[in-house]
């Protein structure tokens, strides 16, 4: 059984914060030749920006205090730690919903939709529309630490997220979303886990049993998803590295990454500026790309979270069951542009029970980030016509 709940603060020790920002202002530069357009990777001008501003002008106890502002609890599940924000729902009857983040996201890049979809009247919207919002941070991410056990994949990640739900919280019945790593969690509970779902919203266009184009035909994608193909073989060579070191390789990865918060920032934020809709620092901002690679800095998360892609891609991927529809649970899309992998409608249709699909006019991999007054927008008219 998990045991009980334990209220949680977020409150980083002075020293952890001095010591950072002298490695920081101590960064041993690498020369970058031939590199103004970055097609060598991040620029030595643009890194020296974001990390100077790390180091000298962000405010991380103004971020913590933000932080604090949210009913926060650490509860440990089969022995694995898992640390979530509740957000009450202010309406007549809210409906549980749990929120998944992927890599390289934090619960954090959850905090601007999971607050209107708490508090709908606050922003303007219908309380009948209100929702009790979970965000955990996935195993071995942010304040879900230590990881001290192996095998955690998404399997073992949705097992989690159910017994953090029914046992834990005490409802039998939920919805979830999720992006990135948190779009496979929403899919197999929706997969394997169906009869606690209340419905499955999922932004990035995944099935269990379908990675990219794997089982899926280019033929099967109609006229006016020809784009998705072409975006899907662009995004194949913006990934390929990460996915490449952090499937094969994670703990030799991990040791560089643990001891320079400049190499640490130049991995995630090289990502973001790749993977979003824009310029990295117009969309997040300097202080959000800052939070994201603090708190993958503290508590030395960066070698426990990338562990997710060894533990999924070592093994055959093999669903519960072998029919047709893959996930029975009523399920939507959000297709963004700048997405990095695809399915057509057509296919969608036939192996999730689908109830809504829309494709966003702007927006990239980290679409609740980067657009989420149209994502709020999308999870009340999916989860509507469920309550």
């Amino acid at each position: 059984m998990p045991s009980r709940p334990q209220p949680f603060t977020v409150d980083i020790a002075q020293d952890d914060l001095d010591d950072l920002r002298n490695r920081l202002r101590r960064t041993r530069w690498p020369v970058d030749v031939g590199n103004p357009d970055g097609r060598y990777g991040a620029t030595r001008e643009w890194m020296g920006d974001l990390v100077g501003y790390w180091a000298e002008q962000y405010d991380w106890r103004a971020v913590e205090a933000e932080m604090n502002r949210f009913e926060q609890f650490r509860v440990d599940i089969d022995g694995v730690p898992v640390h979530y924000l509740r957000l009450a729902g202010k309406g007549p009857n809210p409906m549980p919903l749990i929120l998944t983040h992927g890599w390289p996201w934090t619960f954090w890049d959850l905090r601007k939709v999971a607050e209107p979809l708490a508090d709908p009247a606050r922003f303007g919207g219908d309380p009948a529309d209100s929702f009790d919002v979970i965000v955990p941070s996935l195993p071995g991410y942010g304040f879900s630490v230590p990881l001290q056990t192996t095998g955690i994949d998404i399997a073992a990640v949705a097992g989690l997220w159910v017994k953090l739900m029914r046992d834990v919280l005490g409802y039998d019945r939920f919805g979830a979303q999720g992006g990135d790593w948190g779009a496979f969690v929403t899919g197999w509970l929706g997969h394997a886990h169906a009869e606690h779902l209340i419905g499955t919203y999922l932004t990035l266009p995944v099935v269990p049993g379908l990675l990219g184009k794997r089982g899926v035909r280019p033929e099967q994608f109609a006229a006016d998803e020809q784009w998705m193909l072409t975006r899907s073989d662009e995004a194949r060579r913006l990934t390929e590295a990460h996915v490449a070191v952090h499937r094969r390789d994670p703990q030799t990865f991990a040791y560089a990454m643990a001891d320079s918060p400049a190499g640490l920032g130049a991995w995630l934020w090289h990502r973001r500026q790749l993977w979003c809709d824009g310029d990295a620092l117009e969309v997040f901002g300097r202080d959000d790309l800052c939070t994201l690679a603090s708190l993958y800095w503290f508590n030395t998360s960066m070698a426990s979270s990338i562990r997710i892609y060894a533990e999924q891609f070592s093994k055959p991927q093999r669903t519960v069951h072998d029919r047709a529809r893959i996930i029975d649970a009523p399920t939507g899309f959000g297709v963004f542009p700048k997405e990095l992998m695809f399915i057509p409608r057509s296919v969608a249709e036939t192996v999730t029970n689908l109830q809504r699909w829309t494709v966003f006019d702007r927006g990239g991999h980290f679409g609740p980030a980067e657009c989420p007054d149209a994502v709020v927008d999308e999870l009340r008219a999916f989860f509507g016509p469920l309550r």
